[in-house]
This record gives C-alpha cells, structure tokens and sequence, in this order.
C-alpha cells in the first residue's frame, strides 16, 4: 500500500456555478497526484500536491521521443451523494499493459487504484451534482530523463489529474455520420495500437480533421495490412448489430481494448446476443446495409458510454442506418451502463468501486 503524503491548497479554486457548461477537459480541480520512478529504487514520493504546473528540461526525453502513457476514467455522484468509480482495476491492468509495450515501469494494480480513489476522495466536491455529468479522471506517466539518447529512461513521473465534466449528450443522444478512412491508417500488427499512448492520437488527428471538413463527427479506421478490416472509431471502439448478431474488432495488438467495449459484451452475452471478436470487412458492411441487414451501429468509450451512428461513408457509398434513429439495443445498452456507473440501477457485476 502507498504511503500517500497529502498537501492541500490553500487557494482552492471556484467552483463552476452552472454544470450545464462544463465542456469537457477544460477545468482542472485543486489537486494532483504526483508519484516518481527511479531505476534501482522504484515508485516513489507518492504525493497529492496543489494543481500546478512541471518544470521541465527542454531536453526531457518525453519530449522528443515520446515515452508516454496515460489512462481515461470517471468518478460519478449517485442520487444519495455518494462518489463511485467504475472498473477501476481494468484500467490499472490496461496502464501496464501500454507501459510494458512502451518499456516503462508498472505500478501495481492496487497502487494505481490506490492513488486514484484517494485523489478522488481529496477532490470530491468537485464531482458533479447533475444528471449525466462526471469527474473525468486522467492518470499518465511520462520519462524524466535529460539528454537526447534513444533508449528506455531511468527516470518517470506518474501523475493523475482530474476535471469535472458535463453531460456528453446534453441535448439528447443524436445519432452520428462517421467517415471511412482507406489512405491512412491507425495501426498495424506489432506496433502500439492497443496501447494508449499519444502518438496513437497525434497519428489520427490529420484524417480527423478531413472527415470534420467534410461534415462528419469521427473516423472509422480500417486495418493497416490489407486496409478492408474495420477496427476502431478514432475515439471508441466500434460495434455493428448485423442480422441479429453483434459484430467487433477483435483485440489482437490493434485495437484498443476498450473498459465500456468489454463491460459491454458482458451485457450482450447476458441478455443472449452472440457477439463476434473477429475480422468484419467493411465491404460486408456496407453489403449487410444495402441488404437491410445492417440494423444498428454504434461505439463505445468511457466519455460517450454509447454513441449511436446513422451513416457510414466509404468509397463514395453511404450506409444509412436504422432511419437516422438509435437503435432499441443501442438505448438499452446506454440506460443500462449509465444506470450502474451513477447508481440508478443495481450492481451485479460488482464493476463499481465506492470512493470512501
């Protein structure tokens, strides 16, 4: 267990009056929490300081050679005031798993958790009061190192830092248009495509910015052999209700395995679906639309929990998809998350985590 040292702020911040306008990652709350590696003597100075800024060296290697990770999760405020995580333990074994394929250390499971429910717990006022609203929760690790060689460092900084956020669907959950990107690609087998590190989302910004400047709301990235394997959604996994099936990219090295992605094939298999982890071509795709086949689309991440999609575009083909309207395994889907992550409905899969 850590030993966590606590210096509270003596400046705390205000606290936003309308949560109405939270936007998302754009407030930062009083704390941080501060924990340093060094080879030969591990995980060390655990500590949850005042928000602030580094000092950094310009020649810090994070810098230049971008040895970094970090993680996304959220605290939510039940109807009876009490603070609760959702899955925490998944995204600590997630962080490990991108540190090893990033050659960084890891840091125990239940140190990780640990760190982040007793930054929660300082921060706790913080967590948002109204309906659909969170405390956005962002652990990263970066090297510390100073000099310009290539290799591993010796030095690390784990830090977590957490924003309240508002409701990602404040005026509903509006059905998106998602582009199908064929020239670039996002990973390729043996690269860090099931990592979150930030070259994966440096990589993806420029065909990002293309499919805005044509008027739609994310990418669906195709593999990066053969360019014909759909994989995931720039910011979500991706999953497509076929003929009564539930079909997704499978987790080999590719694609990011996504905390709502598994939680939620946890449902369908409950509720009877055969879900599919494998190769889907977005050609049968689009085959399965034009047949009628194709009855809901939608993607899945810890920010949008479900996102509902009424239209693919791919080589100048559209896909239109239930009417523009989300689909009754799509809402399901979302009531039921969201019911457990802010305590409306029961846990029986013991996937929350009280913050006490």
């Amino acid at each position: 267990m850590l030993n966590i040292t606590v210096q509270k702020t003596t400046a705390p911040k205000q606290k936003p009056a309308d949560e109405t306008k939270l936007g998302f990652g754009k407030l930062f709350t009083d704390h941080m929490f501060l924990m340093d590696y060094t080879a030969g003597e591990g995980w060390h100075d655990a500590r949850i300081v005042p928000y602030g800024p580094f000092q950094m060296d310009p020649a810090t290697t994070v810098f230049h050679y971008a040895q970094e990770i970090f993680e996304g999760m959220k605290a939510y405020r039940t109807a009876e005031g009490k603070v609760q995580l959702f899955r925490p333990d998944c995204n600590a074994a997630r962080f490990n798993d991108s540190a090893d394929r990033m050659g960084m250390p890891p840091i125990p499971e239940e140190d990780f958790v640990q760190a982040v429910k007793a930054l929660v717990d300082v921060d706790r006022d913080w967590v948002p009061h109204s309906d659909g609203a969170s405390l956005y929760i962002r652990p990263f690790c970066i090297a510390t190192d100073v000099g310009l060689g290539v290799h591993a460092a010796r030095h690390y900084r784990f830090a977590i830092i957490c924003s309240p956020s508002g409701a990602y669907y404040a005026e509903g959950l509006d059905p998106v248009r998602i582009y199908v990107e064929d020239e670039y690609i996002r990973a390729a087998p043996g690269l860090t495509g099931f990592c979150k590190c930030g070259g994966n989302y440096a990589a993806s910004i420029k065909a990002g910015e293309k499919a805005e400047e044509l008027g739609f709301s994310q990418v669906l990235w195709l593999d990066g052999v053969e360019k014909k394997y759909v994989e995931e959604v720039g910011s979500m996994n991706i999953m497509f209700k076929i003929d009564g099936k539930v079909y997704t990219a499978a987790c080999t090295g590719t694609v990011l395995p996504g905390v709502t992605r598994r939680s939620i094939i946890e449902l369908l298999k409950d509720w009877g679906y055969e879900v599919i982890e494998g190769k889907l071509a977005i050609a049968d795709v689009m085959k399965a639309a034009d047949a009628g086949k194709l009855e809901e689309v939608f993607g899945t991440g810890t920010a949008a929990v479900v996102s509902p999609v009424k239209e693919l575009d791919w080589e100048g083909k559209v896909a239109l998809i239930g009417d523009g309207k989300i689909g009754a395994l799509t809402q399901k889907l979302y009531d039921t998350l969201t019911g457990i992550q802010w305590g409306r409905l029961p846990d029986t899969k013991g996937w929350t985590v009280p913050v006490e």
